[in-house]
């Protein structure tokens, strides 16, 4: 845990805590798994949005404007994920947008799937 004083003028200081995975009493193998365990997550859910989705740079934040197409686009992850061929995620996109026998294949495959 870490204690930062937060001043701004012509404001009281405020005082925060900041608390990391550190924090706990752990042994090596349980940090190593949690700090593996977040990395996991990291790499396979929000890394791929990113870049695969240009999460980051949505400048949408209205009412829930932000958390609507975020599940769309987790829907859109899952169904490319679900589609069969070997193609990246990227590539799979770019085959959709050319071909829509090729979406309808990807379509499919997010709906039966379930």
């Amino acid at each position: 845990m870490s204690i930062r004083f937060r001043a701004t003028k012509g404001k009281e200081p405020e005082l925060s805590y900041r608390y990391h995975i550190s924090s706990a009493n752990l042994n090596e193998q349980q940090l190593a798994n949690g700090v593996r365990h977040h990395w996991q997550i990291e790499n396979s859910l929000h890394w791929v949005l990113d870049v695969s989705m240009n999460e980051d740079n949505c400048q949408i934040y209205q009412d829930n404007g932000a958390e609507n197409l975020a599940v769309l686009r987790q829907l859109a992850l899952n169904m490319l994920r679900q589609e069969p061929s070997k193609l990246s995620i990227p590539k799979k996109q770019k085959k959709a947008w050319m071909k829509t026998e090729y979406l309808e294949a990807i379509l499919t495959a997010g709906i039966t799937a379930g």
